[in-house]
């Protein structure tokens, strides 16, 4: 609760949590002379630092997952999720669990989603604050933020209110990004999200080659896919470009913290999952959870 109160005071009050940001980062500059370059990229001093690895030992992992729309965050952020017993909270599940309650904002938000326009920080802190409030009166420990943050004030507010222990920005070229959103449906009875796209893009330009293969549904609900209404060229265009020009600083404000760790997608699940694993040096879990299911 008190985590939640202190998210909502944030948004009510950029200059506050920009002061708290500005603060930590002036820790930063406090380095010990026995601390390591390695050490020196992140924004706490030592003794900080300790304090906050003794509370991390405690709890679950506290990550965020970037992206451009559609590369895939959700996908394996919930894998993740379920493999290290952590929440997947994607910010665009709350928008269209929203959507979906016929709320006070699900005429607005109707409006921006259709557009293909971004939701207010408002608007996502709020929604981001009753999942919070949520999750921490059913005791959850860490999480898997999804969608969020996507400014450099959201990150700011983030950054006041908790700690991020790391930073997964998930990159896959714009061509196969827009076919891979183009090939998106819903199956309108089960819920359950699908991929009709076979995206096979031949090496070019000093560029690898990228299979991904559909994501087919079984037959009972081929009958009963439908496509988001923002699932257009033109609006995923829109949307990637609008993504683009606001995630270049929220990248840099991680990658000055040091805790930005930026992962080319090699194509469809089969390929990039191993490789996840491998980089986020979770290879021997999954082993684990696999010989013991």
């Amino acid at each position: 609760m008190a985590a939640v109160q202190r998210l909502l005071r944030a948004s009510a009050s950029g200059g506050a949590a920009a002061a708290a940001a500005a603060a930590r980062r002036r820790m930063s500059t406090a380095v010990a002379p026995e601390q390591t370059p390695a050490a020196a990229a992140f924004p706490f001093a030592a003794a900080a630092g300790r304090a906050r690895q003794r509370v991390a030992e405690e709890r679950n992992v506290q990550w965020v997952f970037l992206g451009c729309p559609g590369v895939g965050k959700g996908t394996y952020a919930s894998r993740l999720s379920r493999l290290l017993g952590v929440p997947h909270i994607a910010t665009g599940d709350l928008v269209r669990d929203e959507l979906a309650s016929s709320g006070p904002l699900s005429v607005q938000l109707a409006e921006i989603v259709n557009q293909g326009k971004l939701v207010s920080d408002e608007i996502i802190i709020n929604l981001l604050s009753k999942r919070l409030k949520k999750g921490e009166e059913q005791g959850e420990s860490g999480f898997i933020l999804d969608g969020f943050p996507r400014t450099v004030k959201q990150a700011e507010i983030l950054d006041g209110v908790t700690d991020i222990d790391m930073v997964v920005n998930l990159k896959l070229r714009e061509d196969v990004l827009v076919e891979k959103c183009l090939g998106r449906r819903i199956c309108g009875q089960c819920g359950k999200n699908f991929n009709l796209a076979c995206i096979d893009v031949k090496g070019e330009n000093g560029l690898p080659p990228i299979y991904m293969a559909p994501l087919l549904p079984p037959n009972n609900c081929m009958s009963k896919l439908i496509t988001r209404a923002d699932d257009t060229e033109e609006v995923v265009r829109n949307r990637l470009q609008i993504y683009n020009d606001m995630s270049q600083p929220v990248e840099g404000f991680y990658r000055q913290q040091g805790k930005l760790l930026e992962f080319d997608l090699p194509g469809g699940i089969p390929e990039s999952w191993p490789k996840l694993l491998h980089v986020l040096n979770l290879e021997d879990q999954e082993e684990m959870k696999l010989a013991t299911a």
